[in-house]
């Protein structure tokens, strides 16, 4: 398990945009991922609320790393789909991503997006998605 969370980091560290943001891998499993994102002013939108870009984002990397875990290695999302529950704010988002459906070429993975405020996790955005290998 110290190799996959070693090869995860090593993968997440080299992503320029994750690192601008702000965004950090916060555990990897073989068919899992969470990532958090400290929600700043700079992500939000006119209402104070997190912008839909950066929840995406999240929904986004999270699923990659997910399906991209299962597939055992580099690996590419080919498509998702988002829902917004409900307006994202407070310190931090977190984004949970499982593979679902694991298979030779693809891997569809769901993702939960949480807002956390005061200490409590609320439901903002549920994703899915299809990881393809890279090559």
């Amino acid at each position: 398990m110290d190799d996959l969370q070693a090869f995860a980091r090593h993968i997440f560290e080299s992503q320029p945009f994750s690192r601008f943001i702000g965004a950090q891998l916060t555990n990897a499993g073989p068919k899992d991922a969470e990532l958090t994102l400290p929600i700043t002013d700079n992500l939000k939108q006119q209402h104070g609320f997190v912008h839909g870009g950066a929840i995406s984002y999240l929904a986004d990397n999270a699923i990659t790393f997910a399906g991209g875990l299962a597939l055992g290695g580099n690996a590419l999302i080919s498509e998702f789909k988002i829902n917004y529950l409900k307006p994202a704010r407070g310190s931090h988002l977190v984004a949970r991503a499982q593979a679902k459906g694991i298979g030779k070429r693809q891997v569809v993975c769901q993702c939960e997006i949480y807002a956390v405020e005061d200490g409590e996790e609320k439901l903002c955005a549920i994703a899915q998605g299809t990881v393809v290998p890279a090559s």
